[in-house]
């Protein structure tokens, strides 16, 4: 598509060539925006991609997008930054302590503070 380009900014595991390709094509990838409207989502975390979307058609021409394989290879697609902070966090420690392996996620929507009547999407580990 022209004016549209997605480049992998960063990745939790090496990946294939394959693999690559996989990952920046989230056409089939599950909203957490949209699975976290009812209520809170548990991921069985394998690894995650942030992707760097520039889209010449969007109102925000460059942002990013967080992709998460669950251990059945579905793909979870966010572009919270708050999700994204809490799943470092979470990925880095677990990863430290030798149990990177034995990762689940709790996703859910949570109230802001700063804008009334919003919500965020963050996670925190089971």
């Amino acid at each position: 598509m022209e004016g549209y380009k997605v480049t992998i900014a960063y990745t939790s595991k090496d990946l294939t060539a394959k693999e690559r390709v996989m990952i920046k094509d989230t056409g089939d990838a599950r909203s957490l925006d949209a699975l976290t409207l009812d209520g809170p989502l548990m991921i069985d975390y394998a690894w995650h991609a942030i992707l760097d979307v520039h889209n010449e058609k969007s109102s925000s021409k460059d942002y990013r997008k967080v992709i998460i394989v669950d251990k059945e290879g579905k793909k979870y697609v966010t572009g919270s930054e708050a999700f994204l902070d809490a799943l470092t966090d979470i990925v880095s420690e677990m990863t430290e302590a030798g149990e990177g392996d034995n990762i689940q996620l709790n996703v859910y929507r949570k109230e802001s503070k700063n804008y009334a009547g919003k919500s965020f999407i963050t996670c925190s580990l089971i």
